[in-house]
């Protein structure tokens, strides 16, 4: 259809359809920049956690000469005539369990990060988070909270491979490390309980992001960002 003056017209059906045409190619492409900014969120999320990653390697080279030292001293013993003290034997078993424990831990909490697959739908990815978010809560509990007293039994090993009953040496040392271990352990657990009331929620939330770690919060920030995406 042509206007008086020559210059072309569309019908209405033409123009509906090229607007609906139009509509569809605003859409593909509103699709392809969500696509593309949901990818690269989910490959920061990847990279947030490689800080944890390597954090874990570490805690495994940590752990590893706990069951060294645990070794060198049932050689040891097995070299002596009269054997190891049991005291210097329940050291050992108690270093070794804390090596044994170290490693396992960080293998496991390692096994959690490779679970993660960045393809699969957003809810999968932050199950597969969760669990490890707990997975590396119990990691640091085994791994950390030991050490208030775990430096006694690595002492009296370290004696014990020199040929020193430390306990015989020095019982009162033994027993107030152990005392003072017992009582920060306590304490710990304690403030622990009394962070999480009700009536004090920014301190339960200083508490939470310090065991947490700074490189999985920031990968549940990136996931939960591109979920809130989704679904607006």
């Amino acid at each position: 259809m042509t206007s008086s003056h020559g210059i072309a017209t569309m019908e209405p059906d033409d123009l509906k359809l090229a607007w609906q045409a139009l509509s569809r190619r605003l859409e593909r492409h509103d699709a392809l920049q969500a696509h593309v900014l949901l990818e690269q969120r989910k490959q920061k999320a990847l990279t947030s956690l490689r800080p944890l990653f390597w954090g874990q390697m570490v805690q495994t080279l940590v752990g590893a000469p706990f069951i060294l030292l645990a070794v060198l001293l049932w050689i040891r013993g097995g070299q002596s005539a009269d054997g190891l003290p049991w005291t210097t034997v329940v050291a050992g078993i108690v270093v070794q369990l804390y090596g044994i424990a170290t490693v396992a831990m960080a293998g496991q909490t390692l096994h959690r990060i490779r679970e993660i697959d960045y393809a699969q739908p957003i809810v999968d990815i932050q199950k597969r988070l969760a669990t490890l978010r707990r997975t590396y809560l119990l990691n640091g509990m085994l791994a950390g909270l030991p050490w208030w007293f775990m430096w006694v039994p690595l002492l009296m090993v370290m004696a014990g491979l020199g040929g020193t009953d430390l306990y015989a040496r020095a019982p009162g040392m033994i027993w107030t490390g152990m005392g003072v271990g017992v009582a920060g352990l306590l304490g710990t657990l304690w403030l622990h309980r009394w962070s999480r009331n009700p009536a004090r929620p920014r301190l339960a939330k200083f508490m939470d992001d310090s065991v947490t770690g700074t490189s999985l919060r920031r990968a549940q920030a990136q996931i939960d960002d591109v979920a809130r995406f989704e679904v607006e």
